[in-house]
């Protein structure tokens, strides 16, 4: 018998009530304030000298000696899997360009699926191309952050780097739009993993202890900065929010937990949400050499476009100092990058890089080798975009400890302006000056002791008189 139109009616306000009732409660849950988390790892138990081991100190990266270290370079891809686009490769020649363009530091990212193709057995072949990369990285005097690498489509078996093959959910494989690089992202097999990770713990439970094999082959390497756990993680179908609350962010303490029961040695990156210009909500959470290697593309791959003022990238890095804060952890944006190939792309760098001088962080730009939209040099090893590469390597320090306040570097023309307070320690100031780009630098100071330009590293290591403050000038000859 048909239901009368009064029974349809009160069947449909109770299940509007309910799902009325369900939006303001996930809407609360979304709202409140988030608590407080406590990752514990033991103390570090450095295997040698430790003068070269970075650690967070009263918010900031130093080195052994107490030294403020900038951690700033490129991204590479070499070791990670894009079945449909197999990356450029990496060699001596690139570790040497970046080393003599004054840089410090190479993100480079790892790849889950090569490193567990079978669950519970880790291929040591693939581990030896990633200590091999490390060793070639470190001989150059680059620093290596190594990035557990996902791109939106959750595994390489829907077309991009992140979790094996076996760490996915049997459902449709059907990508409706595959002519955008994004599309992985909509297919129903790579959402629905993507959703299981999150919600349950066995796959969790993998992903650490793979986490934890990467870590007992590095502990002892000081050359290896930290390890960036997760990369650009999205919450949907999560809402923001709950996802940053409940998922992202006990994440990231239970990762530190497991690698920090192995390796105390080193740094943990964690970021925020990247998911257009949504803001991350933050849980602060306490825990040694915590970094907050956040990304920001803003301006560049999303909107509103960069049109040449600088005010919303402006805009957009505070938010990632302030989200910093309350972490707290300090800030290091370890992606960032523009199409080379636009008129912009000079000015945009100029206006991000003087953000990243302002505050006094490091950066990893996307990246060093690409094709010539987004790369420095080509699948060939050839500079294709030295134009670019004048921006980027702008004079800075590397490593100073407390009283040395440097201004904006000039990367096109070759100039720093380092302010030092009469207070300063008595320990060198090292500088990375780009060796491919600039002549070599005049230094002007009343407070310089000596300095030695090395154009082979790409440094300018400057002594100061100790008790004595001045303007320290820097400029191309």
């Amino acid at each position: 018998m048909a239901r009368s139109p009064r029974r349809r009616f009160r069947r449909s306000r109770r299940l509007g009530l309910a799902l009325l009732l369900l939006i303001v409660g996930l809407t609360i849950v979304a709202y409140l304030p988030p608590g407080n988390l406590t990752a514990s790892v033991p103390p570090p138990r450095y295997g040698g000298p430790s003068l070269n081991w970075l650690r967070v100190s009263h918010g900031q990266i130093v080195d052994g000696s107490g030294r403020k270290v900038l951690l700033r370079g490129f991204n590479v891809d070499a070791l990670v899997s894009y079945p449909k686009n197999p990356p450029a490769p990496l060699d001596e020649m690139d570790a040497t360009l970046m080393q003599r363009a004054g840089f410090d530091v190479v993100r480079l990212g790892i790849d889950w699926a090569q490193l567990e193709p079978v669950r519970g057995r880790f291929d040591q072949a693939y581990l030896d191309r990633v200590a091999s990369a490390v060793a070639m990285l470190n001989r150059h005097g680059l620093y290596v952050v190594l990035d557990m690498h996902f791109r939106l489509g959750w595994s390489s078996r829907f077309g991009y780097s992140g979790a094996p093959g076996w760490a996915t959910i049997d459902a449709p494989n059907w990508n409706p739009l595959p002519q955008y690089s994004w599309s992985p992202s909509l297919i129903p097999a790579a959402i629905a993993s993507d959703l299981y990770f999150w919600l349950s713990s066995d796959w969790k439970a993998d992903f650490y202890r793979a986490w934890q094999v990467v870590a007992t082959r590095f502990k002892d390497n000081a050359g290896v900065a930290g390890y960036d756990i997760f990369n650009e993680a999205h919450p949907l179908p999560i809402p923001p929010r709950i996802f940053e609350k409940s998922y992202l962010w006990p994440m990231f303490k239970d990762a530190i937990e497991a690698i920090g029961a192995v390796d105390s040695n080193h740094l943990f990156f964690v970021e925020g949400i990247l998911l257009l210009s949504l803001d991350t909500v933050v849980v602060p959470m306490k825990a040694p050499n915590l970094v907050y290697g956040t990304h920001l593309y803003e301006g560049s791959l999303i909107p509103p476009f960069f049109t040449g003022d600088p005010a919303f990238v402006r805009s957009r890095f505070r938010q990632r100092a302030k989200e910093a804060a309350e972490v707290p952890a300090p800030l290091w944006i370890g992606e960032l990058g523009y199409d080379l190939t636009q008129k912009t792309a000079g000015a945009y760098a100029d206006a991000a890089l003087d953000e990243a001088d302002d505050l006094g962080i490091g950066w990893a730009w996307w990246q060093w080798r690409d094709n010539r939209y987004w790369g420095i040099v080509d699948a060939g090893g050839q500079i294709v975009n030295m134009g670019a590469l004048r921006h980027l390597a702008r004079p800075f320090v590397i490593a100073a400890t407390d009283g040395i306040h440097p201004g904006r570097g000039d990367g096109v023309h070759g100039a720093l302006a380092i302010r030092v307070d009469r207070a300063h320690a008595d320990q060198p100031i090292e500088i990375g000056w780009s060796a491919l780009t600039l002549r070599g630098p005049t230094v002007t100071g009343t407070c310089v002791n000596s300095s030695h330009w090395d154009a082979t590293t790409g440094r300018l290591t400057l002594k100061l008189d100790p008790g004595t403050g001045c303007q320290v000038s820097l400029r191309a000859t």
